[in-house]
């Protein structure tokens, strides 16, 4: 409420309590609005996103909120009499806003992937906006992010990793469900949230049917050594797993594993089992793509067992040493390979790499 003042004999109506009550019911406006138009986004993304995709956006959304209505926030802004109108909409996102939030992300430490993924996230609700006709354009597409280090998790050796699998355990249910796990992140090349989400009736002979990001399904093969170690679980889960408990790998209390859990298990079993190298999940994920694709060099086949959608993210994750590559295009490209007859080369073109000595048609 105003408060009544009198100064040398004259009433002075103070305003300035109730100008703070008025800029913090302005910004409480403002934020439920904001929020009722992002929780709107995400409920749609949910339904073809994992709750880990929407958890994650969800975070970015509201990080990116606060920042719009950081102004009311700030006191002497508050105060201010210039002080800029809050936004009750998303219209007046913008270039320049955004690259000020993620100047600002950046600034209190915010790595370059996890900017790149809340850049990712905003121009994914920017198009959005636009297809609900608030905005005209999407102003994500005109801002970047730091430019993210090529680094990719390194594969386990394999005769280090096969010591490691074939190690004895105890033969207790948690160490026969550990193997289990251990066998299917490298046998089949599970992610995290793909195992821990495995449910008994996605489990058949020979195959494990999964369903990874964005909620697509896939079929895997279940090597020998993956079923011999589920059979053994199988076995054994009734001891520790509630009766109406559909998951098939199930902690203590009997109900589904966390991925909080698979985690501290790996770093256990690593340790006990004397592996010399820091263990997570996505590093078997890893080196099942890298083992895999060494051994086969098909790319393609090791994209569907991944479940990327594009095979640029396969050629990204996997890693190929420069003798797969030049054995590769020497055996399958036309220009590469030599024709019968002509065993001896007749030229300094022939002498020379095929991928350094450019064709006679090329343009230089």
């Amino acid at each position: 409420m105003s408060r009544l003042e009198s100064v040398h004999g004259t009433s002075v109506i103070d305003t300035s309590t109730d100008g703070t009550a008025a800029r913090s019911a302005e910004r409480v406006a403002a934020e439920q609005a904001l929020s009722a138009t992002c929780r709107e986004f995400l409920a749609e993304l949910a339904l073809d996103s994992s709750h880990a995709t929407v958890s994650a956006y969800a975070r970015d959304l509201q990080a990116l909120t606060a920042f719009m209505l950081r102004p009311a926030a700030d006191s002497s802004a508050a105060h201010a009499k210039d002080a800029p109108p809050l936004p009750q909409d998303w219209q007046t996102l913008d270039v320049p806003t955004l690259r000020r939030f993620l100047g600002a992300e950046r600034s209190r430490g915010l790595a370059p992937r996890s900017l790149a993924r809340r850049r990712a996230a905003i121009s994914r609700f920017c198009g959005w906006l636009v297809e609900q006709d608030v905005l005209p354009h999407n102003p994500a597409g005109l801002v970047q992010t730091p430019r993210l280090p090529d680094h990719l998790p390194r594969p386990v050796d394999i005769d280090s990793l096969a010591r490691f699998l074939d190690c004895p355990h105890d033969g207790t249910p948690l160490a026969i469900r550990d193997q289990a796990m251990l066998e299917l992140l490298y046998g089949a090349g599970l992610r995290l949230s793909e195992l821990v989400s495995l449910d008994l009736d996605m489990l058949e002979t020979r195959r494990l049917r999964v369903r990874g990001k964005g909620d697509k399904p896939r079929q895997l093969p279940i090597g020998s050594r993956a079923r011999q170690a589920l059979d053994a679980w199988l076995v054994v889960r009734g001891q520790l797993a509630a009766r109406d408990e559909p998951a098939l790998f199930v902690g203590q209390q009997g109900r589904r594993l966390g991925q909080r859990g698979v985690q501290l298990r790996l770093v256990t079993q690593a340790k006990e089992r004397g592996l010399p190298e820091h263990l997570h999940p996505h590093r078997l994920r890893h080196s099942f793509a890298s083992h895999l694709l060494e051994s086969s060099g098909d790319l393609r086949a090791v994209q569907e067992l991944l479940g990327h959608a594009h095979l640029s993210t396969t050629q990204v994750y996997t890693r190929l040493d420069w003798q797969q590559l030049a054995s590769a295009y020497d055996q399958a490209h036309p220009r590469a390979r030599r024709q019968r007859g002509s065993e001896t080369p007749t030229s300094d073109t022939d002498v020379a790499s095929p991928i350094d000595a450019p064709l006679k048609d090329d343009t230089l």
